[in-house]
């Protein structure tokens, strides 16, 4: 489908600068843009890219002066905030892709499920008893929706995820592929024997409005109770949320984050990449966790922390300047040995 510059500085409420009729067709970076491709300068570190780029139109903040000659043919249209009205564009973009309401074949649905309007499931679903589904959802194929399950209005699920029995989905959640919802807890006791023996997982995960999870994510059901992912929780692939850990609202954590059982997580904590934490502890609200740390107690107060065991962020930076200098202070401990040595042999 093709927009003109006319027609997209009419979405952005935008001024044109060029050819008001020039098309695009597509989106690209500003360096890898293309003729008939649409794409945006907001960050002054990319603005190089801008006297060299292909692209067609180019979305540019309101402030913005060139200091070089732009390429012949580009059109600029001149926002407030290129940034968010890129991801404005993003959006309508994506909703090129929405998929139409309906049932596809070979789909099963008990007949004690409920559906509400304007759904769409996906071929090779499997939606099971006294679910529950809301108006607007979209199920994509190679789904399994457990017995007892809620999902409420607007929520979209990808292909291949999987919600265990009796978990609660809210209204307006991305759910990617592969993840998983509700699977038993890592529930064990070593029984007289000293062979474990497994604590029967009872409760469900309730995700409330707005979650995002990305792909590959599992999230264990409650021992008893539940598993809370709360509102506008952002939770990126191949995450690990243990049974009975509650993450409170607006908070968020990138790849491969593990959170042992019965934790809390804050309001607002943002988590890096490969963080451990572990069970049983709570992480205060707006607290900050730097890549690959790991955090072993409780938290008591919002601070950013690095290292395992995770410390503030600045002592760390310390700590670490003072180890990068130890082979140099080993060298010259070493030295000192050998003169002491010498010195007493005379």
């Amino acid at each position: 489908m093709e927009f003109s510059a006319d027609q997209i500085a009419g979405i952005l409420n935008g001024e044109i600068q060029g050819d008001a009729e020039i098309t695009v067709n597509d989106l690209a970076k500003i360096e890898e843009g293309k003729k008939g491709t649409l794409s945006f300068l907001s960050n002054p570190k990319y603005e190089e890219f801008i006297y060299t780029t292909g692209a067609s139109i180019c979305i540019v903040n309101k402030s913005f002066e060139p200091n070089k000659p732009l390429p012949e043919g580009l059109t600029l249209i001149k926002v407030d905030d290129a940034y968010s009205c890129f991801a404005k564009l993003l959006e309508l973009y994506g909703n090129l892709y929405k998929k139409e309401p309906g049932i596809e074949k070979q789909t099963q649905i008990d007949p004690s499920a409920s559906i509400g309007t304007n759904v769409h499931i996906g071929s090779f679903t499997y939606v099971a008893k006294n679910t529950s589904i809301g108006a607007n959802v979209v199920i994509y194929p190679n789904c399994y929706i457990g017995e007892n399950v809620t999902i409420a209005e607007g929520t979209k699920i990808y292909p291949g995820v999987t919600i265990y029995h009796d978990c609660k989905v809210g209204s307006n959640c991305i759910i990617h592929s592969g993840t998983v919802i509700g699977s038993d807890g890592f529930g064990f006791a070593p029984n007289e024997e000293g062979k474990f023996q497994k604590i029967p997982q009872i409760g469900n995960v309730v995700l409330e409005d707005d979650v995002e999870l990305g792909s590959n994510v599992s999230i264990d059901r409650a021992t008893m109770g539940s598993t809370f992912i709360r509102k506008g929780v952002k939770i990126d692939n191949l995450c690990q949320i243990a049974h009975n850990v509650e993450v409170d609202e607006d908070s968020a954590m990138a790849a491969q984050v593990g959170i042992a059982g019965s934790t809390k997580i804050g309001k607002h904590v943002l988590i890096g990449g490969q963080a451990g934490i572990s069970g049983h502890i709570k992480v205060a609200d707006e607290t900050k966790i730097v890549a690959q740390s790991g955090i072993p107690s409780s938290i008591k107060k919002a601070q950013t922390l690095m290292g395992s065991p995770g410390i503030p962020l600045d002592d760390f930076k310390r700590s670490y300047f003072g180890f990068r200098k130890l082979p140099g202070l080993l060298k010259k401990m070493q030295e000192l040995e050998e003169k002491i040595e010498a010195l007493t042999k005379v």
